[in-house]
């Protein structure tokens, strides 16, 4: 075992403007951290058989699922369990940064939305 960070974890960029790093990566269970500039987002989607856990590190997000929005800041986290349409967002004017950690890993199992409903 050793210790991990992102600046030693597998980078990848999402929506053009968005950053992740793989922070632990097994076939059962993972753990990213993310990055997201004000005003970026994910498109909405679902999870047949992932369950998520968002947890914000520093900034503020705001998760859209069933109809409502639940913002939340540093040292708060919102479950997401499978099957639940959402969307990550970050509506503030300053960057987010917030572990998403997945069981099991949502890799092949993300169907995307053209919005929520």
């Amino acid at each position: 075992m050793s210790a991990v960070s992102h600046e030693t974890s597998e980078h990848y960029v999402w929506g053009t403007v968005c950053d992740g790093w793989h922070l632990l990566k097994q076939s059962d269970l993972s753990v990213i951290q993310e990055r997201v500039p004000a005003g970026a987002g994910e498109v909405a989607h679902f999870h047949t058989h992932a369950r998520q856990f968002f947890f914000v590190l520093s900034g503020t997000a705001t998760l859209q699922f069933d109809g409502r929005s639940v913002t939340f800041g540093a040292g708060q986290g919102v479950h997401v369990p499978p099957g639940v349409k959402h969307r990550f967002a970050n509506t503030s004017t300053e960057e987010v940064v917030f572990l998403v950690i997945s069981s099991p890993p949502t890799a092949g199992d993300r169907t995307n939305l053209d919005a929520l409903s």
